[in-house]
């Protein structure tokens, strides 16, 4: 176990960014068609292909996901993806073609004193075209890929991931960009939202304050313009139909709640995805996709503190990083 999504067997993920640009893209890349389900319960979210995920509808899975940055401009990001499948002969065989399925959210960091002046067309096509390239099973955390650009409210954001066992041996994992509108930190740190769920000292060991007072609860948000929204992909290898699937990022939208203080704002663009690849062939009845999606919940919110924790500042931003502020 890496503590990352990719000890769900049958994912691997890519990384690549452009530090003068100041984001990036992170790509899931599936080894074969996975049944994948989507929630968005943000108030400003940015998708491609993402009805395709509904339960009523006919795709049966899909190649990848993508979580780019780039706000409208980094759906781009998908086309690149999409090229690859297709130069590997991967995707939806329709007659004598194959058609491959990717799903994408983005989030907001135009804003994060980067050069955006990409003139005719953004580069985001071919950040993921190279982050595909590159999937693997072990990626760096916190200001790689999508997570280059990332921001919360008073620190860096960045790219988090971690992984869990349920009780009867299933493996769930989570994958995430924090860019929330709000703090993932309890009133100025160091201490994370997320701090009951971690798994040794994963971020930092600082665990809770002594008292959490009303001072330390007081909501801090991104000003107008606001510049947020956290994306993830939650992933298990139980067999999950599309309901299932949908069922658990639902369910894993509670992980935002537990590492941030607050999620689903009315101008965020909050996005799940969860995928289910199946390769555990154990049988799954209620209490085992009841436990995943608690699980999926938790490992979340432990990605969500990972990718703050592991991220480094931004050359032109006043934001700190964690670890700038609190130490490693």
């Amino acid at each position: 176990m890496h503590n990352l999504i990719t000890d769900v067997p049958g994912i691997r993920i890519g990384n690549a960014h452009d530090a003068r640009l100041a984001s990036g893209v992170t790509v899931t890349l599936f080894d074969a068609p996975t049944v994948a389900g989507i929630a968005v319960l943000g108030g400003g979210p940015g998708t491609r292909e993402t009805d395709m995920l509904q339960p009523e509808n006919v795709a049966p899975g899909v190649d990848a996901i993508v979580l780019a940055g780039g706000s409208a401009f980094g759906l781009d990001a998908a086309s690149g993806v999409q090229a690859w499948l297709r130069e590997n002969d991967r995707g939806l065989q329709v007659g004598a073609v194959r058609v491959p399925l990717v799903a994408q959210a983005i989030m907001f960091d135009l804003l994060n004193g980067g050069d955006k002046d990409w003139k005719r067309y953004p580069p985001y096509r071919e950040l993921a075209h190279t982050a595909v390239a590159d999937a693997r099973e072990t990626f760096a955390l916190g200001s790689n890929g999508a997570g280059l650009g990332a921001t919360t409210v008073t620190l860096k954001g960045g790219l988090g991931s971690a992984s869990a066992k349920t009780s009867t041996g299933f493996t769930v994992g989570a994958l995430v960009v924090v860019n929330s509108i709000s703090s993932a930190v309890i009133g100025d740190g160091p201490h994370f939202w997320a701090a009951p769920y971690e798994d040794g000292s994963e971020f930092g060991g600082v665990g809770l304050p002594a008292r959490v007072t009303p001072e330390m609860r007081a909501l801090t948000w991104k000003g107008a313009p606001v510049r947020a929204t956290t994306i993830a992909l939650v992933a298990t290898d139980a067999r999950f139909d599309k309901g299932t699937a949908k069922r658990m990022a639902i369910s894993a939208h509670g992980g935002l709640h537990k590492a941030l203080r607050f999620a689903h704002g009315y101008t965020d663009g909050d996005t799940v995805f969860a995928a289910a690849t199946g390769h555990n062939e154990r049988a799954v009845d209620i209490d085992a996709v009841i436990e995943i999606c608690a699980v999926a919940g938790d490992c979340l919110a432990r990605a969500i503190a990972r990718g703050v924790y592991e991220a480094t500042a931004l050359p032109d931003s006043s934001l700190p990083a964690w670890k700038d502020k609190f130490g490693g």
